[in-house]
Protein backbone atom coordinates (compact mmCIF):
# COMPACT_ATOMS: atom_id res chain seq x y z
CA UNK A 1 0.00 0.00 0.00
CA UNK A 2 1.32 3.65 -1.07
CA UNK A 3 1.77 5.93 2.07
CA UNK A 4 0.11 8.82 1.98
CA UNK A 5 2.41 10.92 3.11
CA UNK A 6 3.69 13.73 1.57
CA UNK A 7 6.35 15.21 3.40
CA UNK A 8 9.39 13.84 5.83
CA UNK A 9 11.79 14.56 8.89
CA UNK A 10 14.98 14.01 9.24
CA UNK A 11 16.61 11.21 10.75
CA UNK A 12 14.96 8.66 8.40
CA UNK A 13 15.64 6.11 11.09
CA UNK A 14 16.87 6.80 14.94
CA UNK A 15 20.52 5.12 14.13
CA UNK A 16 22.33 4.09 10.37
CA UNK A 17 25.70 4.45 9.66
CA UNK A 18 26.92 4.60 6.04
CA UNK A 19 23.33 5.03 4.25
CA UNK A 20 23.30 3.75 0.31
CA UNK A 21 19.73 4.04 -1.57
CA UNK A 22 18.44 3.76 -5.08
CA UNK A 23 15.54 3.99 -6.63
CA UNK A 24 14.45 1.37 -9.47
CA UNK A 25 11.07 -0.34 -10.47
CA UNK A 26 8.92 2.03 -8.43
CA UNK A 27 10.87 1.24 -5.35
CA UNK A 28 13.26 2.31 -3.14
CA UNK A 29 16.08 -0.34 -1.85
CA UNK A 30 17.86 1.21 1.21
CA UNK A 31 20.75 -0.60 3.24
CA UNK A 32 23.14 0.38 5.72
CA UNK A 33 26.36 -1.04 7.95
CA UNK A 34 24.49 -3.62 10.24
CA UNK A 35 28.35 -4.90 11.27
CA UNK A 36 28.04 -9.08 11.26
CA UNK A 37 25.52 -9.08 8.17
CA UNK A 38 23.96 -7.35 5.32
CA UNK A 39 20.43 -6.17 5.06
CA UNK A 40 18.34 -4.30 2.84
CA UNK A 41 14.97 -2.34 3.46
CA UNK A 42 12.27 -1.83 0.33
CA UNK A 43 10.02 0.88 0.43
CA UNK A 44 7.80 2.65 -2.49
CA UNK A 45 8.03 6.50 -0.03
CA UNK A 46 10.78 7.29 1.80
CA UNK A 47 8.65 8.95 4.38
CA UNK A 48 8.28 4.97 5.58
CA UNK A 49 11.47 3.60 5.58
CA UNK A 50 11.11 3.12 9.42
CA UNK A 51 8.16 1.05 8.81
CA UNK A 52 9.51 -0.79 6.26
CA UNK A 53 9.93 -3.88 4.54
CA UNK A 54 12.97 -5.34 5.53
CA UNK A 55 15.41 -8.16 5.95
CA UNK A 56 18.46 -10.05 6.10
CA UNK A 57 20.11 -11.03 3.21
CA UNK A 58 23.20 -12.49 3.74
CA UNK A 59 24.77 -13.28 6.51
CA UNK A 60 28.83 -14.91 6.23
CA UNK A 61 29.92 -18.21 7.40
CA UNK A 62 31.98 -17.94 10.78
CA UNK A 63 35.38 -18.01 10.57
CA UNK A 64 36.23 -16.57 7.15
CA UNK A 65 38.43 -13.64 6.17
CA UNK A 66 34.72 -11.80 5.74
CA UNK A 67 33.05 -13.19 9.00
CA UNK A 68 33.25 -9.90 10.60
CA UNK A 69 32.82 -6.17 10.78
CA UNK A 70 31.13 -5.88 7.40
CA UNK A 71 31.28 -1.97 6.38
CA UNK A 72 29.26 0.38 3.97
CA UNK A 73 27.25 -1.74 1.97
CA UNK A 74 26.20 -1.09 -1.63
CA UNK A 75 23.20 -1.84 -3.71
CA UNK A 76 23.90 -1.53 -7.41
CA UNK A 77 21.89 -3.41 -10.68
CA UNK A 78 24.30 -3.68 -13.26
CA UNK A 79 23.71 -6.16 -16.37
CA UNK A 80 20.34 -7.20 -14.94
CA UNK A 81 21.86 -8.54 -11.80
CA UNK A 82 22.06 -7.24 -8.66
CA UNK A 83 25.62 -6.79 -6.82
CA UNK A 84 26.13 -6.01 -3.03
CA UNK A 85 29.44 -4.53 -2.39
CA UNK A 86 30.43 -4.46 1.20
CA UNK A 87 34.00 -3.97 3.28
CA UNK A 88 34.87 -7.14 5.59
CA UNK A 89 37.86 -8.61 7.54
CA UNK A 90 38.17 -11.53 10.16
CA UNK A 91 38.23 -9.56 13.74
CA UNK A 92 41.46 -7.45 12.84
CA UNK A 93 40.82 -4.11 10.94
CA UNK A 94 44.02 -4.91 9.23
CA UNK A 95 42.85 -7.34 7.10
CA UNK A 96 39.73 -5.32 5.65
CA UNK A 97 38.57 -6.15 2.08
CA UNK A 98 36.01 -5.47 -0.57
CA UNK A 99 33.75 -8.01 -1.05
CA UNK A 100 30.95 -8.90 -3.34
CA UNK A 101 27.66 -10.83 -3.37
CA UNK A 102 25.19 -11.34 -6.63
CA UNK A 103 21.55 -12.00 -7.27
CA UNK A 104 20.09 -12.69 -10.17
CA UNK A 105 16.25 -12.14 -9.54
CA UNK A 106 14.63 -9.31 -10.49
CA UNK A 107 13.79 -7.77 -6.97
CA UNK A 108 17.00 -8.30 -4.43
CA UNK A 109 14.57 -8.48 -1.71
CA UNK A 110 13.40 -12.46 -3.04
CA UNK A 111 15.89 -15.42 -4.82
CA UNK A 112 19.16 -16.63 -3.42
CA UNK A 113 22.22 -14.28 -2.86
CA UNK A 114 25.97 -15.98 -3.47
CA UNK A 115 28.94 -14.64 -2.70
CA UNK A 116 30.81 -13.71 -5.35
CA UNK A 117 34.04 -13.47 -4.05
CA UNK A 118 37.01 -10.23 -3.29
CA UNK A 119 37.30 -7.68 -5.36
CA UNK A 120 41.18 -6.73 -5.50
CA UNK A 121 43.88 -4.78 -7.29
CA UNK A 122 46.89 -7.38 -7.50
CA UNK A 123 48.56 -5.54 -4.82
CA UNK A 124 45.46 -6.47 -2.34
CA UNK A 125 46.05 -3.98 0.39
CA UNK A 126 43.96 -2.73 3.14
CA UNK A 127 40.14 -1.62 1.09
CA UNK A 128 37.04 -0.46 2.43
CA UNK A 129 34.20 2.00 1.02
CA UNK A 130 34.25 0.31 -2.67
CA UNK A 131 31.40 2.24 -5.07
CA UNK A 132 30.88 1.21 -8.50
CA UNK A 133 30.41 3.29 -11.63
CA UNK A 134 29.79 3.36 -15.50
CA UNK A 135 31.27 6.04 -17.91
CA UNK A 136 32.07 4.68 -21.52
CA UNK A 137 30.81 1.33 -21.05
CA UNK A 138 33.84 0.71 -18.97
CA UNK A 139 33.36 0.34 -15.27
CA UNK A 140 35.04 1.56 -12.35
CA UNK A 141 35.48 0.91 -9.09
CA UNK A 142 36.80 3.73 -6.31
CA UNK A 143 37.33 3.01 -2.56
CA UNK A 144 39.59 4.40 0.73
CA UNK A 145 42.35 2.27 1.05
CA UNK A 146 45.83 2.05 2.55
CA UNK A 147 49.52 2.56 0.77
CA UNK A 148 50.77 0.16 2.44
CA UNK A 149 50.21 -2.12 4.76
CA UNK A 150 50.00 -0.01 7.99
CA UNK A 151 47.49 2.83 9.36
CA UNK A 152 47.81 6.57 9.09
CA UNK A 153 46.63 7.63 6.28
CA UNK A 154 43.37 6.50 3.80
CA UNK A 155 43.83 7.45 0.24
CA UNK A 156 40.87 7.57 -2.68
CA UNK A 157 41.56 5.23 -5.01
CA UNK A 158 40.03 4.32 -8.87
CA UNK A 159 40.72 1.08 -10.71
CA UNK A 160 39.13 -0.32 -14.09
CA UNK A 161 36.84 -3.45 -13.93
CA UNK A 162 36.84 -6.42 -16.01
CA UNK A 163 33.17 -7.41 -14.49
CA UNK A 164 30.99 -6.15 -11.13
CA UNK A 165 33.35 -8.80 -9.13
CA UNK A 166 37.21 -8.40 -11.09
CA UNK A 167 39.16 -5.33 -11.26
CA UNK A 168 41.51 -5.58 -14.32
CA UNK A 169 44.78 -4.03 -13.34
CA UNK A 170 46.39 -1.36 -10.99
CA UNK A 171 44.64 1.26 -8.83
CA UNK A 172 45.46 5.05 -8.97
CA UNK A 173 45.65 7.09 -5.91
CA UNK A 174 43.72 10.42 -7.60
CA UNK A 175 43.07 11.85 -3.55
CA UNK A 176 44.88 12.24 -0.42
CA UNK A 177 44.34 14.26 2.62
CA UNK A 178 46.09 17.36 1.29
CA UNK A 179 44.07 20.41 3.39
CA UNK A 180 44.51 20.85 6.88
CA UNK A 181 39.99 19.98 7.01
CA UNK A 182 41.43 16.50 6.12
CA UNK A 183 43.53 15.94 8.42
CA UNK A 184 40.94 15.83 11.78
CA UNK A 185 41.58 12.91 13.68
CA UNK A 186 43.24 13.36 17.22
CA UNK A 187 42.42 10.03 18.79
CA UNK A 188 44.56 10.73 22.26
CA UNK A 189 45.64 7.86 22.10
CA UNK A 190 49.63 7.44 22.68
CA UNK A 191 49.70 4.04 20.14
CA UNK A 192 48.15 6.48 17.13
CA UNK A 193 49.51 9.04 15.39
CA UNK A 194 48.28 12.42 16.54
CA UNK A 195 46.44 13.33 13.21
CA UNK A 196 45.02 10.25 11.24
CA UNK A 197 44.84 11.79 7.32
CA UNK A 198 41.52 10.06 6.70
CA UNK A 199 40.04 9.99 2.76
CA UNK A 200 36.81 7.72 2.53
CA UNK A 201 33.65 6.66 1.27
CA UNK A 202 33.92 8.11 -2.31
CA UNK A 203 31.13 8.19 -4.22
CA UNK A 204 30.67 9.26 -8.19
CA UNK A 205 28.03 11.77 -8.96
CA UNK A 206 27.74 12.66 -12.93
CA UNK A 207 25.99 15.58 -14.61
CA UNK A 208 26.25 16.12 -18.16
CA UNK A 209 29.73 16.01 -19.34
CA UNK A 210 31.29 16.83 -15.71
CA UNK A 211 32.16 13.73 -13.20
CA UNK A 212 32.47 14.38 -9.40
CA UNK A 213 33.52 12.12 -6.63
CA UNK A 214 32.16 13.24 -3.33
CA UNK A 215 34.37 11.68 -0.71
CA UNK A 216 34.15 11.89 3.66
CA UNK A 217 37.31 13.59 4.97
CA UNK A 218 38.85 13.83 8.69
CA UNK A 219 38.28 11.00 11.32
CA UNK A 220 34.60 9.79 11.62
CA UNK A 221 35.37 10.09 15.43
CA UNK A 222 35.74 13.89 15.03
CA UNK A 223 33.01 16.37 14.51
CA UNK A 224 34.92 17.89 11.30
CA UNK A 225 33.85 14.44 9.68
CA UNK A 226 33.05 16.50 6.28
CA UNK A 227 32.34 15.92 2.61
CA UNK A 228 35.01 17.34 0.08
CA UNK A 229 34.91 16.65 -3.90
CA UNK A 230 37.19 15.61 -6.48
CA UNK A 231 36.05 16.91 -10.23
CA UNK A 232 36.99 15.65 -13.94
CA UNK A 233 35.35 15.79 -17.18
CA UNK A 234 33.98 12.56 -19.35
CA UNK A 235 36.64 12.96 -22.11
CA UNK A 236 39.34 12.66 -19.06
CA UNK A 237 41.78 9.87 -18.21
CA UNK A 238 40.15 8.91 -15.31
CA UNK A 239 42.97 6.32 -14.41
CA UNK A 240 45.12 9.30 -14.40
CA UNK A 241 46.03 11.38 -10.91
CA UNK A 242 46.49 14.57 -13.07
CA UNK A 243 42.79 14.13 -14.44
CA UNK A 244 41.22 15.03 -11.16
CA UNK A 245 41.26 18.59 -9.29
CA UNK A 246 40.19 18.71 -5.77
CA UNK A 247 37.88 21.26 -4.19
CA UNK A 248 40.12 23.68 -1.45
CA UNK A 249 37.01 23.65 1.01
CA UNK A 250 34.36 21.00 2.25
CA UNK A 251 31.55 20.75 -0.10
CA UNK A 252 29.00 19.48 2.94
CA UNK A 253 30.20 20.06 6.61
CA UNK A 254 28.90 20.35 10.49
CA UNK A 255 26.08 22.70 11.05
CA UNK A 256 26.17 23.65 14.74
CA UNK A 257 23.09 26.21 14.22
CA UNK A 258 21.36 23.23 12.80
CA UNK A 259 22.91 20.56 15.59
CA UNK A 260 24.03 18.40 12.80
CA UNK A 261 27.16 17.37 13.68
CA UNK A 262 29.92 14.77 11.49
CA UNK A 263 27.79 14.61 8.67
CA UNK A 264 29.37 12.43 6.31
CA UNK A 265 29.46 8.74 4.42
CA UNK A 266 26.92 9.94 1.34
CA UNK A 267 25.62 8.12 -1.16
CA UNK A 268 23.19 9.78 -3.96
CA UNK A 269 20.06 8.67 -5.41
CA UNK A 270 17.23 10.42 -8.04
CA UNK A 271 14.01 10.71 -6.76
CA UNK A 272 10.38 8.35 -9.02
CA UNK A 273 10.32 11.01 -11.49
CA UNK A 274 13.93 11.25 -12.56
CA UNK A 275 13.67 14.97 -12.22
CA UNK A 276 14.99 15.76 -8.61
CA UNK A 277 18.88 15.04 -7.24
CA UNK A 278 19.34 13.56 -3.47
CA UNK A 279 21.99 13.25 -1.19
CA UNK A 280 21.64 11.00 1.57
CA UNK A 281 24.41 10.93 4.58
CA UNK A 282 24.68 10.41 8.10
CA UNK A 283 25.02 12.40 10.77
CA UNK A 284 24.85 12.95 14.60
CA UNK A 285 22.29 15.21 16.64
CA UNK A 286 25.28 16.41 19.41
CA UNK A 287 28.96 17.41 19.36
CA UNK A 288 31.36 14.82 20.31
CA UNK A 289 28.89 11.77 19.87
CA UNK A 290 31.85 9.94 17.34
CA UNK A 291 31.61 6.93 15.02
CA UNK A 292 28.91 4.68 17.36
CA UNK A 293 25.38 4.00 16.72
CA UNK A 294 24.35 7.57 17.36
CA UNK A 295 25.17 8.04 13.67
CA UNK A 296 21.33 8.13 11.56
CA UNK A 297 20.54 8.71 8.30
CA UNK A 298 19.12 11.81 6.54
CA UNK A 299 18.09 13.04 3.45
CA UNK A 300 18.06 16.39 1.40
CA UNK A 301 17.38 17.58 -2.10
CA UNK A 302 20.28 19.08 -3.65
CA UNK A 303 20.52 21.55 -6.55
CA UNK A 304 23.27 22.39 -9.15
CA UNK A 305 25.49 25.58 -9.56
CA UNK A 306 25.81 27.58 -12.59
CA UNK A 307 29.48 26.25 -13.44
CA UNK A 308 27.38 22.60 -13.13
CA UNK A 309 29.12 21.93 -9.66
CA UNK A 310 26.71 20.15 -7.09
CA UNK A 311 25.37 22.67 -4.30
CA UNK A 312 24.34 20.73 -1.22
CA UNK A 313 23.92 23.66 0.85
CA UNK A 314 23.70 22.95 4.85
CA UNK A 315 22.00 20.17 6.63
CA UNK A 316 18.93 20.24 7.29
CA UNK A 317 17.93 20.08 11.08
CA UNK A 318 15.92 17.68 12.05
CA UNK A 319 12.31 18.04 12.72
CA UNK A 320 12.53 19.94 9.71
CA UNK A 321 9.20 19.19 7.47
CA UNK A 322 10.32 18.27 3.74
CA UNK A 323 8.36 17.37 0.89
CA UNK A 324 9.13 13.54 -0.07
CA UNK A 325 11.21 12.40 -3.63
CA UNK A 326 8.77 13.75 -6.53
CA UNK A 327 7.13 11.12 -8.26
Amino acid sequence: MVSAQKTFTNPLLPSGADPYSIHKNGYYYYTHTVQNKLMLWKTKNLADLATAESKTIWTPPAGTKYSKELWAPELHYINKKWYMYFAADDGKNDNHRMYVIENASADPMQGEWTFKGQVATPDDKWAIDGDIFEVKDQYYMIWSGWEGDKNGQQNIYIAKMDNPWTISGERTKISGSDYEWEKHGDLNDANNPPHVNVNEGPQFLRNKDKIFIIYSASGCWTDFYALGMLQTTISSDLMKASSWKKSAEPVFRQSAENKVYAPGHNSFFKSPDGKEDWILYHANAEPGQGCGGFRSPRAQKFTWNKDGTPNFGIPVKAGTKLAVPAE
